[in-house]
């Protein structure tokens, strides 16, 4: 399991997924926002499993 996303891409996902995990616990608290856990979790390893099966590298290393 290879890297195939670049530092920005990281950064916003993991932004992403803290904002709408953050739904949880303010807002309107529904139990969809634990959706953001997906976003937050490829975010910190580095790895899309959607990115592999469409081909897509942020990275701009060579896996």
């Amino acid at each position: 399991m290879s890297r195939n996303e670049g530092t920005i891409d990281r950064a916003l996902r993991v932004i992403a997924g803290l904002a709408i995990l953050s739904l949880v616990f303010i807002g309107p608290q529904t139990p969809w926002a634990w959706i953001g856990l997906v976003p937050l979790i490829t975010g910190l390893v580095g790895f899309c499993p959607l990115y592999r099966v469409l081909g897509i590298n942020t990275c701009g290393l060579k896996p």
